[in-house]
C-alpha cells in the first residue's frame, strides 16, 4: 500500500512500510520464517544505526513458525541498543508469543488479544532408523527446554510452571497474560500512538 507523503518539495507516494519504519515501527506479521526473521533483523539494525536511544515499537500478529528463525529474532531483541516495546494485536501464538513475552521495555496487548503457548511441534513426518528418530527426539526435547527456560526468565515463573503451561495448547486472555507474567499491560489503539491509558491486572478496562 502506498500513502501520500508531503514535504517542502511537494508530495509523493511512498510505501506504507517505509512510513512506519520512519516512525520507528516494525511489524511481525504472519508465519515466522527465516526470510521474515532476516527482514526483521535488518529493520532493527537500520533503526539502531539511526539511533540507539530512541525507542522502537514492534507490533506482533502471528501464528508462530520456525523455531530457529524465531530464536534469531529473539537474539536481536535482547541485544539491540535501542529500547524495544512490544505490542500484540489480535494474536501471538507459539514462537510469536515467546517473542512478545521477551520484550524488555514494555509488553502491551489490545484488550481482546490472545497469546498461546505449547511445546515445539515437528514440521514434517518423522522418517529414518531408530537412531535417527532418537536423535530427533532428543533435539526436540532440548529445544523445548531451551524455549521454556527463556519463558521462565521473562515471566518470573519456575521452569516447572512453564512446562505445565506448555504441555498443551494453552490460550491466555490479555489479563491472564499479565497475571502469568507474559505481558505488562493492556492498551487501546490510541495508547499505541502514545495516548490513552494502560490497564493492569488491578484496573479493568
Amino acid at each position: 500500500m502506498y500513502i501520500e507523503s508531503k514535504s517542502a518539495g511537494g508530495s509523493s507516494l511512498i510505501p506504507m512500510e517505509t512510513k512506519q519504519l520512519n516512525n520507528r515501527r516494525v511489524f511481525i506479521q504472519g508465519e515466522i520464517t527465516m526470510d521474515s526473521a532476516c527482514e526483521f533483523a535488518n529493520a532493527i539494525l537500520f533503526l539502531n544505526d539511526e539511533s540507539e536511544t530512541e525507542g522502537i515499537d514492534v507490533f506482533i500478529t502471528s501464528p508462530g513458525g520456525d523455531v530457529q528463525a524465531g530464536l534469531m529474532m529473539y537474539d536481536v531483541i535482547q541485544s539491540t541498543g535501542a529500547p524495544i516495546r512490544m505490542f500484540c494485536r489480535g494474536a501471538a501464538y507459539s514462537m510469536a508469543a515467546l517473542l512478545f513475552a521477551s520484550g524488555r521495555h514494555g509488553r502491551y496487548m489490545l484488550p481482546n488479544s490472545t497469546l498461546m503457548l505449547h511445546e515445539p511441534l515437528l514440521g514434517n513426518a518423522v522418517r529414518g532408523n531408530a537412531s535417527s528418530i532418537r536423535t530427533i527426539s532428543e533435539e526436540l526435547l532440548s529445544v523445548s527446554r531451551q524455549l521454556n527456560m527463556i519463558l521462565a526468565q521473562h515471566t518470573g515463573k519456575s521452569l516447572e510452571e512453564i512446562e505445565e503451561a506448555c504441555s498443551y495448547d494453552h490460550y491466555f486472555s490479555s489479563m491472564e497474560c499479565i497475571e502469568f507474567g507474559l505481558a505488562d499491560g493492556v492498551v487501546d489503539y490510541m495508547q499505541m500512538k502514545g495516548k490513552g491509558k494502560i490497564w493492569t491486572s488491578t484496573s479493568q478496562p
